[in-house]
């Protein structure tokens, strides 16, 4: 298709744009790619989160995801997921620039290690690991979590 869409952005209004962009680009490692300032100290700042997908999903695999990842706590409608080479590491790191931990990273059936934490601009965050080197998809019954290592 040839007038497919060439980039998925995200655009999140925070009112304190100097944490927000301080924990996304310093904390997190998200590369400034451009800003612009304006009328009225206008802001903003397009940061690289490298390749980009859009994840549909129903109630149901919702609650599935919250369960898994997250001991069931439950998700906003829309959380935003980093994957990363660390997630454990990851996830210290964005604790100590100020996110709070929701749940600690746990291996999850689809061979990811996986964490929630809530962060600046009233996002909740899924940091990810793929285990196997890339991702995979697995069985909609494959629901439980085998056990942490």
């Amino acid at each position: 298709m040839t007038d497919a869409p060439k980039q998925l952005r995200l655009v999140v209004e925070t009112s304190d744009f100097e944490a927000a962009l301080a924990f996304y680009r310093d904390a997190l490692g998200l590369p400034e790619l451009a800003a612009f300032a304006g009328e009225g100290d206008a802001r903003v700042a397009i940061l690289d989160a490298g390749r980009a997908t859009l994840e549909l999903a129903n109630p149901a695999q919702k609650r599935m995801i919250d369960r898994v990842e997250a001991g069931g706590h439950a998700s906003p409608r829309i959380r935003v997921a980093f994957e990363v080479e660390d997630a454990a590491g990851v996830t210290r790191r964005l604790e100590d620039a100020g996110a709070t931990l929701v749940a600690e990273p746990v291996e999850t059936p689809w061979r990811s290690l996986n964490s929630r934490l809530d962060a600046p601009a009233d996002l909740q965050l899924t940091i990810f690991q793929e285990l196997d080197g890339e991702e995979r998809f697995v069985s909609p019954d494959a629901v439980e979590a085998p056990p942490r290592p």
